[in-house]
């Protein structure tokens, strides 16, 4: 008999209403000028849970992914149709688009710290939108360092550049400045693409910790970071969103072709699945 995600997690029961939804997408189709790169997407983000967006190069899931945080708006020739609804309202339909990023954070696929403080990166947010006085800029930051794993690292160098700092510190400082400002929902390109093994275990926990209080979306290569982290996946192939839903099911019992061959390169069983949510698996990169 296999066992549930939340139950793979240790979470079983928890936040099991997936009617509960952060963000939502409602017949949503992208394009560049004449070329349409996602059709008709329509796709729940349940809150508080981690979705997994799956898929080739090419797919989609990435553009999706900037949608949700407006970032492909200035992009020549951009254009869209259908909504995403955020709370139960568009995203499209808000003017403020610095209250918007500050709900919806996001952390890409390479660290992009900013050219000032390890302090000053953490708090740059609270400072632009003036959530708190600068008297407690120090208190936040040991706050946000420390619940990333890097205060003590850094703790005798707050004033020093970012950019002494390894790739992996890098990506944790830039995580701590998006939660700094504390967001409802936490997208993730690609976070731990360009981190070793040792830092991509961090971030991993870290992701799993955080969904207990905000909503993560995460786009991934990598299949087995998936199993391991994602309470729900969604696949997307050539422009479409081909099949979503439990990680589980999705992994053990996919219902159409594209999605069992994209999958077929690993050997995918309940045993497996269950090994890789605690951390025993390796590999699993799209080849």
């Amino acid at each position: 008999m296999l066992i549930s995600p939340e139950q793979l997690n240790g979470k079983a029961g928890a936040h099991a209403d997936v009617a509960a939804f952060a963000m939502r997408a409602v017949d949503l189709s992208l394009g560049f000028g004449t070329n349409t790169v996602l059709d008709k997407v329509s796709l729940d983000l349940p809150a508080r849970r981690v979705t997994s967006l799956l898929g080739p190069t090419g797919s989609g899931k990435t553009t999706f992914l900037r949608a949700l945080n407006r970032l492909n708006d200035r992009v020549s020739g951009y254009r869209y149709s259908g909504d995403v609804l955020l709370g139960g309202r568009s995203i499209f339909k808000n003017q403020d688009l610095m209250e918007f990023r500050r709900m919806v954070g996001m952390l890409f696929q390479r660290p992009n710290p900013f050219p000032m403080s390890i302090i000053d990166n953490v708090v740059a947010g609270v400072r632009a939108h003036k959530l708190s006085p600068r008297k407690d800029f120090k208190s936040i930051a040991q706050a946000r360092l420390s619940e990333v794993g890097l205060w003590d690292a850094v703790k005798d160098r707050l004033g020093d550049s970012p950019f002494r700092l390894s790739g992996g510190q890098q990506q944790l400082l830039c995580l701590a400045r998006a939660l700094a400002v504390k967001p409802e929902v936490l997208l993730l390109d690609e976070p731990t693409s360009a981190l070793d093994p040792t830092s991509t275990a961090k971030i991993e926990e870290l992701i799993r910790s955080l969904a207990d209080r905000l909503t993560v979306i995460m786009v991934t290569h990598d299949l087995a970071q998936a199993a391991r982290i994602g309470d729900r996946t969604a696949f997307f192939f050539d422009g479409r969103l081909i099949e979503e839903g439990p990680t589980e099911q999705l992994f053990l019992s996919p219902k159409h072709p594209e999605t069992i061959r994209y999958v077929s390169g690993l050997s995918v069983t309940a045993g497996w699945v269950a090994h890789t949510r605690n951390g025993g698996a390796d590999g699993g990169q799209e080849r």
